[in-house]
């Protein structure tokens, strides 16, 4: 009974007999059900990419956003439920600004990572809430140099080298795992995203490839990639795509 959650579903806090909480473990499932989500930390800043399926030739682009600013000096991608991704963005902008309100200073990439993980695994504590179905990835910029943090529906955080979430997650570890990232450029990572995202997409469904870095380029400031640069990036992933399946 307890391998498929008859009966220790109900509450995300209740125990499995196994020591499962299938309720996080739902929420999980809602994160690698959704688009992928590209994080590499290179040697001049951090480059964040999020492959977003068209649900309809009707929307308008750049609808539904998935990268977002918590401050100047870091920001977010959101794998999973959008909504509930936004919640944790807001969160995370408030406690930006108290510590900045209250310090007088920028807060710190793994002060941010560690409350905002506190703060969601807050709803993996009571019976009354659900626990987010969304998973983020955070780029900051602080006196440490560049920093990239995956924080999951659990409540825990980890600090990589670079990583990925989402359905594609797999196979885009193993393309990450084979880039030499310390002599890495953002400008040349942002390339090796769009690679990887069209890469992973195996659907026949268009998608929309959305791309946020902070680097030495952007004068260390959470940023979109200047338009030109992304569409120069998605022709020379598209043009390696074909270039692969006509060897």
């Amino acid at each position: 009974m307890s391998g498929i959650g008859t009966g220790y579903d109900l509450s995300v806090s209740t125990f499995s007999p196994d020591g499962r909480v299938f309720q996080t473990a739902y929420a999980q499932k809602a994160v690698d059900n959704g688009g992928t989500v590209v994080g590499i930390r290179c040697k001049d800043g951090v480059v964040l990419g999020v492959e977003k399926p068209v649900a309809s030739k009707m929307l308008v682009d750049g609808s539904n956003r998935h990268t977002y600013p918590i401050n100047q000096q870091s920001g977010m991608a959101v794998a999973g439920v959008s909504a509930d991704g936004r919640q944790i963005v807001n969160r995370a902008m408030q406690e930006a600004t108290q510590y900045k309100g209250f310090y007088g200073e920028v807060i710190p990439g793994y002060v941010l990572s560690e409350r905002i993980a506190s703060y969601v695994h807050l709803f993996n504590l009571y019976w009354y809430v659900r626990p987010f179905g969304a998973a983020m990835l955070m780029a900051s910029y602080d006196s440490e140099g560049p920093q990239l943090y995956l924080i999951e529906p659990g409540g825990t955080a980890h600090r990589y080298f670079g990583t990925a979430i989402g359905k594609g997650r797999q196979s885009a570890k193993t393309d990450i795992e084979k880039l030499k990232l310390t002599e890495l450029s953002c400008r040349q990572g942002v390339v090796e995203v769009a690679k990887i995202l069209h890469t992973v997409h195996d659907e026949e469904k268009p998608f929309e490839l959305e791309l946020a870095w902070i680097c030495d380029e952007s004068k260390k400031e959470f940023k979109r990639v200047p338009a030109d640069l992304a569409a120069e990036a998605e022709q020379q992933a598209k043009a390696a795509m074909d270039e692969d399946m006509d060897s």
